[in-house]
């Protein structure tokens, strides 16, 4: 389990036009917003980083950065690109899911064709929201077993901004007895 406000596990996968991401070494001033999307055949996923991309610079203004990661190979992570006009929000790709694992995320077998007729890929991982840190640590994660009813980005944007107003620490660092 991540822990807020401790090291999150080290990420680095290929991106399709911004070369490799490296969260150990992303330069941002308040963190980067890591969207973790189930692949190209997710339907809601294509609307989920539609909404994201009209929130990069949102996140950008207040000195966040935003990547969406699959485990979708590099054809995949470009189809979904251009299916939602993705001009500012950075794509990665080859997510291996021993990594997505490391991130808790939920791991999914194929059902076959989509409703959008696309094949699932044989495995892949369920959806991840995080906010790290500029030090790689973690400030806020949101983990999902299914596709839908997905934090809003426009939320997220808020709470950034409180966050800052406030000077508001991580909660939920707590690992002692209960």
């Amino acid at each position: 389990m991540l822990i807020p406000r401790k090291k999150t596990p080290d990420l680095s996968v290929p991106t399709l036009d911004h070369g490799n991401f490296d969260l150990s070494t992303e330069v941002s001033e308040r963190g980067t917003v890591i969207c973790f999307y189930r692949g190209l055949h997710c339907p809601i996923c294509a609307n989920y980083l539609t909404e994201l991309q009209k929130r990069v610079a949102d996140f950008a203004e207040r000195g966040v950065n935003t990547i969406a990661i699959s485990s979708d190979g590099e054809d995949r992570a470009r189809l979904m690109a251009d299916k939602i006009g993705a001009d500012t929000l950075r794509f990665g790709y080859d997510l291996s899911l021993a990594k997505a694992r490391d991130w808790g995320l939920y791991i999914s077998t194929s059902k076959g064709k989509t409703s959008i007729g696309i094949e699932e890929p044989p495995l892949f991982s369920e959806p991840g929201l995080f906010l790290v840190s500029p030090g790689q640590t973690l400030y806020y994660g949101s983990v999902q077993t299914m596709p839908f009813v997905r934090p809003h980005f426009a939320e997220l944007v808020k709470a950034v901004d409180f966050a800052i107003e406030k000077d508001y620490p991580a909660r939920g660092e707590y690992t002692g007895a209960v």
